[in-house]
């Protein structure tokens, strides 16, 4: 089937940020738009654009009268949602462990900004998606309730009025859905962790701050807790 030219995009574009990600273009490897063609079949124009894209995450620097230069992961714009899936995709342990322990610090900070600043409507929808959490963990419908838990810690996120805790929304969906895509989200989650969406979203109705921000602690830590064996082997990268 020959492909649009936007999914011919996309599917370079995943294909060249994935060889980044996993090393097989190394850090400070120099290539040519024309070595790309050459390498992935595709057209100049595609590669042109796909080259942009890389740029403006900080994967790759055109130098003149040299090329292109491949970065090294600090310079990478880590939190961008096409970044962590490659990541995710190359090298789950790794990025799996770093969103986990990012979740830690920011989630429980953001359920108690919520319950101080949260309006009655939002509150709400709070609670209306922990009942859906629920009700489809309990069924075992692993989609629906992947859907309720994504819109569940954005609506969190989204509620206490800090743009940059809002702006974390994304990362948070891609994380949920790399967790589950890995097969690390079990069918029916643990009573435990359900009552805790509720206890999160209760204390945001009833403006607890101290109380949601200790449920939400209670969240993170155990999907922290069940997901620690995926990278207990897995090498840090102090500075990398």
């Amino acid at each position: 089937m020959t492909r649009s030219p936007r999914n011919l995009h996309e599917h370079l574009r995943d294909q060249v940020g994935q060889d980044i990600v996993a090393g097989r273009l190394a850090a400070g490897t120099i290539v040519k738009a024309e070595d790309l063609r050459a390498r992935y079949d595709v057209s100049l124009s595609v590669v042109r654009e796909v080259v942009r894209v890389l740029e403006s995450l900080g994967m790759l620097r055109p130098v003149k009268r040299v090329g292109l230069v491949v970065l090294a992961m600090r310079e990478w714009t880590l939190l961008d949602p096409l970044v962590i899936r490659w990541r995710m995709t190359e090298a789950p342990a790794g990025q799996l462990r770093s969103l986990t322990e990012l979740r830690v610090a920011i989630e429980p900070e953001a359920a108690a900004l919520a319950a101080r600043h949260a309006t009655a409507e939002v509150a709400e929808e709070i609670m209306t998606l922990a009942a859906r959490m629920r009700s489809s963990g309990r069924q075992g419908d692993v989609e629906a309730f992947l859907d309720a838990d994504v819109a569940f810690h954005r609506a969190v996120l989204g509620a206490g009025g800090n743009e940059l805790f809002a702006a974390f929304d994304t990362v948070i969906g891609e994380i949920l859905a790399g967790r589950t895509g890995a097969g690390l989200m079990p069918q029916f989650p643990h009573p435990d962790a359900l009552q805790w969406h509720f206890d999160v979203a209760d204390s945001i109705g009833r403006q607890e701050p101290g109380r949601a921000r200790e449920a939400m602690a209670k969240i993170v830590a155990k999907a922290d807790d069940e997901m620690g064996s995926v990278w207990a082997d897995e090498p840090r990268h102090p500075g990398r």
